[in-house]
């Protein structure tokens, strides 16, 4: 697919559509799967209890297979569709208003405040995070040329996983860096997943298994807290994100679609939501004494599955998911029409 699709695209504010991407709605819903995996261990406190009561840490095979294919691996595709998301939105807010930056300052403020609010279910929460750091590299995206903007991310991103193994040092650089990608088009070639996605691909999946024996060869178990695991999870978040893109131009697009897409669309109230239910079921099963990440896999797969099919039925007769409507209206200061029908007849 070379074009944006139109046929799931959502109104603007002035009642014009607007084209969605739709691989990179899937990507997103694919890296909320990935997320949740992460999130989840996090926020039931996995083992933890026990540690405090002088038990061992978990050693479970369960959890060292989510550090080899999970952990590390899809917070660097949250962090480059953020920046893509960051640029899109600001090139459409050019041509919609009158001060596109202030758009985006809204857009920034509103998201922090989410995860103010989340924090109480969710202390670890990365949208706090996400919505500071935009701030800081705005001024980049909004004003510097894009080339500009991809070559400082490269270099910062560059710097922060080889001066500090990647982490919240790494943040600024992936955010400039998605920018960066999109301003070039990125989306589009994605898309229609060409050569270059085929061969950018091939290296990944070259690179993975010098990745992969690296991290194995660092002692200390959560790729988190090591450079080697940073950088593993650097070379798969590639590796996973190219190697999507090349699935999508295959019969295997129609699965893609119909799992991720959903999930995607709604990727900002099914984070929320996912941390809120998570949270509240480890407030009455015992998670912190437990000596498997079974329990955790199984609750968040079950939550992801349930969350793709409320969200495919929750997009049939409306728009945007309830916490997009609120973070699209504090970003236009107007509420955003909500119902299918509604939001249809607008765009005639």
């Amino acid at each position: 697919m070379s074009a944006p699709d139109t046929a799931l695209a959502a109104p603007t504010p002035t009642g014009t559509a607007r084209p969605r991407w739709r691989f990179i709605d899937s990507l997103r819903g694919f890296a909320v799967l990935g997320i949740l995996l992460v999130n989840a261990v996090d926020i039931t406190r996995l083992g933890m209890a026990r540690v405090m009561e002088g038990g061992a840490p978990v050693q479970d095979p369960v959890l060292d297979a989510l550090y080899l294919t999970v952990q590390t691996r899809f917070v660097p595709i949250f962090m480059f569709l953020f920046g893509m998301s960051l640029w899109i939105v600001l090139d459409g807010a050019r041509a919609r208003a009158e001060r596109p930056v202030l758009v985006l300052v809204r857009r920034l403020l509103a998201l922090s405040v989410i995860g103010g609010l989340l924090m109480i279910a969710y202390p670890g929460n990365v949208l706090i995070e996400y919505g500071v750091v935009g701030l800081l590299v705005l001024p980049v995206v909004a004003f510097a040329p894009r080339w500009v903007t991809l070559a400082g991310g490269a270099a910062l991103t560059a710097v922060a996983y080889a001066m500090f193994g990647g982490g919240l040092a790494s943040v600024p650089g992936v955010i400039l860096l998605g920018a960066g990608a999109a301003a070039y088009g990125l989306p589009k070639a994605l898309e229609s997943s060409g050569r270059v996605v085929a061969i950018v691909f091939a290296a990944a999946a070259v690179l993975t298994g010098p990745a992969l024996y690296w991290q194995l060869s660092t002692p200390g178990g959560d790729p988190r807290f090591s450079t080697a695991g940073s950088v593993a999870g650097l070379v798969m978040a590639v590796l996973y994100t190219t190697g999507l893109a090349l699935l999508w131009r295959t019969p295997a697009r129609r699965a893609i679609a119909a799992f991720f897409e959903p999930l995607g669309r709604m990727a900002l109230t099914n984070y929320v939501g996912a941390a809120i239910v998570v949270a509240l079921t480890a407030l009455v099963v015992d998670f912190g004494h437990m000596t498997s990440a079974a329990p955790v896999v199984v609750l968040a797969l079950v939550l992801i599955v349930a969350q793709s099919l409320l969200s495919r039925l929750w997009l049939r007769h409306f728009v945007y998911g309830p916490v997009e409507w609120l973070w699209r209206t504090a970003t236009w200061l107007r509420p955003a029409s909500m119902r299918r029908r509604v939001a249809a007849t607008e765009g005639q």
